[in-house]
């Protein structure tokens, strides 16, 4: 999940007043979908999240956050592999191993104590850095934003995510919607920041996210994604 890199890029909108380009031409259809998500979230997802965090205890909140995301360097390593760079791979998957072991099955991030920095890499960002380009703005029932190449690469990285290989389908299913409910409780503390049309807000922020992520971010603010990164973690 790159949920949190992506509230920075929304954030970081917020403060610069980036106006996107809009690459939305299925706007109309995309809107209708936007309302029937909100609808769910609001009834469903969003009072769900707000119990999740008033009764669950923050070191169990950050355990299950980091349960996630060491899951996720599986993902990571193929495609830092995938992209060329190596030494990134061996990083991302030393993290796996020394959180699966020492960090007690990833609730504990023991890799970064030892220096070994985090990344958020998917099977989208590969694309995008061979090359392949976004595609326009898509709203997909209750998944949310994307777009093809994040479609494509969202198909991809299932496979490539530690999930995949549970062979029980009722574990397989609880921890992907318990996944789901720690990404939506951790937008909770930052989405009251958005302003204006909720929508056009997503669809920008979104779109300047895949390009942030395809070009690893090599022409964006980095200072401010990196302090907006230790506010949300903190």
């Amino acid at each position: 999940m790159n949920s949190r890199r992506f509230t920075s890029i929304a954030l970081l909108l917020l403060s610069s007043n980036f106006i996107l380009a809009n690459d939305d031409p299925f706007e109309e259809y995309n809107r209708k979908v936007w309302a029937f998500n909100e609808f769910l979230d609001d009834n469903f997802a969003k009072p769900t999240a707000e119990v999740y965090t008033s009764i669950t205890p923050d070191f169990i909140e950050v355990g299950i956050t980091n349960f996630f995301r060491n899951l996720n360097e599986l993902d990571n390593t193929a495609n830092q592999l995938l992209q060329g760079r190596p030494l990134l791979a061996i990083n991302d998957f030393s993290r796996f191993i020394i959180n699966s072991t020492i960090g007690l099955g990833g609730f504990i991030d023991v890799g970064s104590k030892f220096g070994l920095e985090r990344h958020d890499e998917d099977f989208g960002q590969t694309l995008g850095a061979w090359g392949v380009g976004s595609g326009p703005f898509l709203m997909i029932p209750i998944y949310g934003p994307s777009s093809p190449r994040g479609l494509a690469g969202r198909s991809v990285s299932s496979v490539l995510s530690g999930t995949f290989a549970i062979e029980e389908t009722d574990v397989r299913i609880g921890l992907t919607a318990l996944d789901a409910l720690e990404t939506r409780a951790r937008y909770l503390e930052v989405e009251t920041l958005i302003i204006g049309d909720r929508y056009s807000f997503i669809r920008d922020s979104y779109m300047q996210y895949q390009a942030f992520e395809s070009s690893n971010g090599e022409d964006q603010p980095d200072d401010f994604v990196d302090d907006m990164d230790d506010f949300l973690l903190d």
